[in-house]
């Protein structure tokens, strides 16, 4: 990946664990599968991982690309189209709940360290409850105005949800750190092939299908034991 130190500066900024936009909130359904007991060591948490990997790239990461796209674009209502697409992935209230928040919160990020009229001007109607609001469309614009390529906008959103469960996991499952970072590095390795099947994607091409993990989400929005929104 060509880039200025800027520019990976930038990239190192936006997917930094401590980046404040809530991730540290949400376990993406893996604390009711441990409780469940699906997910209880390793290597199941290192299938759990994968799947999740794998239903945001075909939803979220279409999304974002889309975003990104059309920001660069100047399409506004482009970047509208790939905000309600992306909602309608999420099938489970807590779902959209999390997309919606840290949606939210790095549109307000943006305001206050990188002014973009784009970005501004979605938060402005995210404000007015006239758009949803969604996360991978947060980052698309952010991307595109901060001229970070789009496989770079991918990675980073692919390094999230692996990484927004493997940090959950080291307070509900069984596993070290070492556990973590070796199914991270393993997960990375993946990374450019999910790229390359999904950056021609239109929006009938985005699918969610994890039954599982709806499931356990469902279950989750119920449940009376919790450390994360789900």
């Amino acid at each position: 990946m060509n880039c200025d130190a800027t520019t990976l500066m930038r990239l190192m900024e936006f997917t930094d664990s401590a980046f404040p936009v809530g991730t540290f909130s949400f376990s993406n359904g893996l604390e009711t599968a441990a409780e469940e007991g699906l997910v209880r060591d390793a290597e199941t948490l290192e299938r759990y991982t994968r799947d999740i990997a794998r239903q945001a790239a075909f939803t979220d990461g279409i999304a974002a690309l889309h975003a990104f796209r059309s920001r660069l674009a100047e399409d506004y209502e482009g970047i509208l189209e790939a905000d309600r697409q992306a909602l309608l992935c999420k099938l489970n209230g807590e779902t959209r709940l999390m997309t919606r928040r840290m949606g939210r919160k790095l549109a307000e990020l943006s305001k206050r360290i990188f002014p973009d009229p784009f970005v501004d001007r979605w938060l402005d109607d995210l404000t007015a409850q006239t758009v949803p609001g969604t996360y991978p469309v947060a980052q698309g614009m952010l991307f595109a105005a901060c001229g970070i390529s789009e496989r770079a906008l991918f990675c980073a959103g692919h390094y999230g949800a692996v990484n927004l469960v493997l940090s959950a996991a080291l307070r509900c499952v069984r596993v070290s750190h070492f556990d973590t970072q070796r199914i991270l590095f393993r997960l990375s390795d993946e990374a450019e092939a999910l790229y390359a099947e999904v950056r021609q994607s239109e929006f009938a091409d985005m699918h969610a299908f994890a039954p599982q993990i709806d499931i356990l989400a469902s279950l989750h929005e119920k449940g009376s034991k919790r450390l994360f929104m789900n």
